[in-house]
């Protein structure tokens, strides 16, 4: 491994386990089962309508479980001023900022989406069903990251600044909770073809993928001056 992959690595690592290490794992995932359980007393006993709702509601709940932790992806480094430092290491900002992301998504993400099969069979989704709802949050996840990360970015600089963060953030998860929750919808009627929306999903997450840590970095930059 070169030099350069090490530090991403190790950029990487930490904030995995400072996200671990703080509890922000265990309170999204909490907050999953939480809101999952809580669901069915409010839309009443109708198992068909819960089961419709399902692929919406997770979606709708995954967005929120990883927006309560935007808010710490970038503030801490900035008031602890770790960001002046990784501005000077031998790697592209650009590059520091994707590890971090890809940090925050195994830490924070990957855990949602492995409880997701449970949350599904707790909202009457058939097991059966279950893969293609995982196929689309697998392909539609990475693009909530790396949009919550403009959003995060944008106001790292305010103090408190959890709630202009949601805001910031709320509008770039539109459209991927669309077409999410129209994957999820797709994948519960036979016949529907399910493909087009993976195939956008994953489109959307590839172009965030692509201008989103040019985006974080600049405006991270600008928060630095």
């Amino acid at each position: 491994m070169s030099g350069l992959m090490r530090i991403f690595a190790a950029i990487c690592s930490q904030h995995m386990h400072l996200s671990w290490r703080s509890g922000q794992t265990m309170l999204a995932v909490s907050f999953l089962f939480i809101a999952i359980t809580l669901l069915p007393f409010g839309l009443g006993p109708e198992l068909k309508l819960l089961r419709a709702l399902a692929p919406g509601l997770l979606w709708v709940v995954l967005a929120i479980s990883l927006l309560t932790g935007l808010e710490r992806l970038f503030q801490a480094d900035y008031e602890d001023g770790t960001l002046d430092r990784l501005l000077l290491v031998p790697l592209a900002f650009e590059a520091v900022v994707l590890a971090k992301l890809l940090g925050h998504y195994l830490a924070l993400v990957l855990p949602l989406i492995l409880a997701v099969p449970l949350a599904g069979l707790l909202l009457n989704i058939e097991a059966a069903r279950l893969p293609v709802l995982l196929a689309a949050m697998l392909c539609g996840s990475p693009a909530l990251v790396l949009l919550g990360g403009i959003g995060a970015s944008l106001a790292v600089s305010v103090r408190r600044g959890g709630l202009l963060t949601v805001l910031i953030a709320m509008p770039f998860y539109v459209p991927v909770l669309i077409f999410g929750a129209a994957a999820g919808r797709a994948g519960l009627e036979t016949g529907v073809a399910v493909g087009p929306y993976l195939g956008i999903l994953a489109a959307l997450s590839a172009a965030s993928l692509l201008l989103a840590p040019f985006a974080i970095a600049a405006a991270l930059r600008s928060a630095l001056r």
